[in-house]
């Protein structure tokens, strides 16, 4: 991967879908607050919805953490308009549309023989620094609710033991 945690996040500029719209995104566009960044590999699949609804139903949450949710693949942002109004009309953040491969590959998730994405989460501060990061296999599913924790868990500025949540006391 050509980042690490605690450097600069790769900048990015692209056209995305949300909730029934077209729009060009950019990361300059979220400075000042938390970005959850995550990779799937194609629309119209069997794991892919239900990270992506997992993502819809704590979306509140991430908000009340001034969080914003971008979801990305390789697909088009028309093939992310059919599929979303057809099986996802629930959600409402934006879903990049990476047809270049050029966000995926700067994020190291990029699998270059099959042109698609692995399972890449990024956690994003309010400065641009990635704080955090896990990729998965083709084959499973990501835990939002550890996405969440793990935001969370930055967000106290504090060291937190392992299987830390809110509410609890930190190390500091």
């Amino acid at each position: 991967m050509s980042h690490q945690v605690g450097g600069l996040a790769p900048e990015f500029h692209a056209k995305a879908y949300c909730h029934k719209e077209f729009q060009t995104i950019s990361s300059a566009q979220y400075r000042g607050k938390w970005v959850c960044l995550f990779f799937y590999p194609l629309d119209f699949t069997f794991v892919c919805p239900t990270e992506i609804r997992a993502f819809a139903e704590k979306e509140a949450e991430f908000a009340k953490a001034n969080c914003q949710i971008l979801g990305c693949s390789t697909d088009s942002e028309h093939c992310h308009k059919a599929w979303f109004e057809r099986d996802l009309p629930e959600v409402k953040f934006p879903i990049l549309a990476d047809t270049a491969h050029q966000i995926a590959s700067s994020y190291g998730v990029l699998l270059e023989d099959k042109g698609i994405a692995l399972r890449g989460t990024f956690l994003i501060d309010p400065k641009g620094v990635l704080q955090w990061m896990t990729v998965n296999a083709l084959d499973v599913g990501r835990s939002v609710d550890e996405v969440l924790r793990t935001l969370q868990a930055l967000q106290t500025g504090s060291l937190c033991p392992a299987d830390w949540r809110p509410g609890k006391a930190t190390l500091s």
